[in-house]
């Protein structure tokens, strides 16, 4: 009989095992990024006060990434993250990657975040 892995479960562990290290605070708030099948989602979050600054995602009104590959709406989304992290005056964040190995579209939802100013 095959054992199947929940890979969900495996990335689950991981999470938890970050963010035991990882803690955003009023100067330096957790960039968050979770992964679905078909969407990416990122918020910036104050764990001190336990509130979301700012958010971003592939389906957030004003953000049109019809005709993009995943990787390319990605990156959209970490730049559209990082500008209005940056208009609410948040400069340095904690990047989470949410379990997520640091690869495709978390590497290119990080780098869209950076080229937009936010430091990390």
């Amino acid at each position: 009989m095959i054992n199947k892995v929940n890979k969900n479960g495996v990335r689950a562990k991981r999470h938890l095992r970050i963010r035991a290290h990882l803690k955003g605070s009023a100067e330096m708030p957790r960039l968050c990024v979770y992964r679905s099948t078909s969407h990416i989602y990122a918020q910036v979050i104050d764990d001190e006060k336990g509130v979301t600054i700012c958010s971003g995602s592939t389906i957030a009104k004003g953000v049109d990434v019809s005709g993009m590959t995943k990787v390319e709406a990605a990156k959209t989304v970490g730049t559209l993250v990082a500008k209005r992290a940056i208009e609410k005056g948040v400069k340095q964040v904690v990047f989470d990657r949410g379990g997520y190995l640091y690869t495709g579209r978390v590497k290119a939802l990080a780098d869209g975040a950076r080229e937009a100013g936010l430091d990390f």
